[in-house]
């Protein structure tokens, strides 16, 4: 039996054709799936009974399964879901003044393998539907009772890498008879696939782009990212500067610091040159430590001296303190639920 939150509004409104209603009901439908967090077709109480019977006898309404919950003093909730096929995905949510963001997994693995995010260590895993990706939303605002502000594609998995989903849920995202979040409030991270950037310019909805960059030149990008060996940074900054350029809109770097890989003086200046003239900001990160990684971050006078000699010379430049990193839920962290290792 088929979820009813994989149908679109469009899909819904057939669907209420369909079975001889108007229009309207579909929209009154999707509304409760999305902005009233609906768990059940007997809350849809606008509904005539027999037309819940209806829907119940074509449709389920499922929601993903917490298999944990963690909490960190600092604010942030790590939620692990159990999906349908039993797979396993986790998001985080994070607090912050009056952001309410949510980062959300895209895949179930990823195919990518870079050294400082724990979920390359999975290997590939299977691409979410978009109301998977989606439903990751409503299911952190009806665990933690609050309204989703914003929303970051930057979880476990390469969402370019899985396109037509990630695009439709953004779409779905900021509808308005759905979660309503707005388009330049919603975020999509990758590691650099040059052909999909240059497509995601010119998608209509006005999301915004990271890009995941950690080195200024191949031998080190690749040394962190094997993606760069398939495309390499000549590929990559084109694509990003063609971005700018289509969209009038900067876009942002993430440089996660590794100490003694990525940190040296040469690599700020070498990054400075890299991206002179482009419309960016650049959030440093130090690298956040999980299991089976040797990789350490610099001490914090390192990353300061860093982030120092980048500032003049690029027009924005942030130091990102990491949230969630004692429920190993920050950058990098993510690999979905994992029980502890039997002793």
């Amino acid at each position: 039996m088929t979820d009813i939150h994989s149908l679109t509004l469009p899909e819904l409104e057939a669907l209420a054709l369909d079975l001889g209603w108007k229009p309207f009901r579909g929209r009154q439908v999707y509304k409760w799936l999305w902005q009233k967090r609906a768990a059940a077709f007997e809350e849809m109480t606008d509904l005539a009974r027999d037309a819940r019977a209806l829907l119940a006898a074509r449709f389920r309404v499922f929601a993903p399964e917490p298999v944990s919950r963690l909490d960190d003093p600092d604010g942030t909730v790590k939620l692990s879901l159990r999906l349908e096929d039993n797979a396993i995905v986790e998001t985080v949510f994070i607090p912050d003044a009056d952001r309410r963001t949510v980062c959300v997994s895209t895949q179930t693995g990823c195919a990518l393998g870079c050294v400082i995010c724990r979920t390359g260590s999975l290997g590939p895993g299977r691409d979410l539907v978009w109301h998977e990706i989606a439903g990751q939303v409503l299911e952190t605002g009806r665990r933690t009772g609050e309204r989703i502000t914003n929303v970051v594609f930057m979880g476990m998995g390469e969402p370019l890498l899985n396109y037509d989903n990630v695009t439709r849920a953004l779409v779905e995202l900021n509808h308005d008879h759905g979660l309503n979040i707005g388009a330049r409030k919603l975020t999509v991270s990758t590691a650099g696939i040059p052909g999909r950037i240059r497509e995601f310019a010119r998608f209509p909805l006005q999301a915004k782009l990271a890009v995941s960059l950690n080195g200024a030149d191949d031998a080190t990008r690749s040394r962190l990212m094997p993606v760069n060996r398939r495309w390499p940074l000549a590929e990559l900054i084109p694509a990003v500067r063609e971005f700018t350029e289509v969209r009038g809109k900067r876009v942002t770097f993430e440089y996660v610091l590794v100490a003694g890989v990525n940190d040296r003086e040469s690599d700020a200046l070498a990054l400075a040159a890299l991206l002179r003239g482009m419309p960016c900001k650049v959030n440093l990160i130090p690298f956040n430590a999980f299991e089976g990684c040797d990789l350490t971050a610099p001490d914090p006078a390192a990353v300061e001296a860093f982030r120092d000699l980048l500032l003049p010379r690029l027009p924005a430049v942030t130091v990102r303190r990491s949230r969630g990193r004692g429920i190993c839920g920050a950058c990098g962290q993510l690999a979905g639920h994992r029980p502890p290792p039997t002793r």
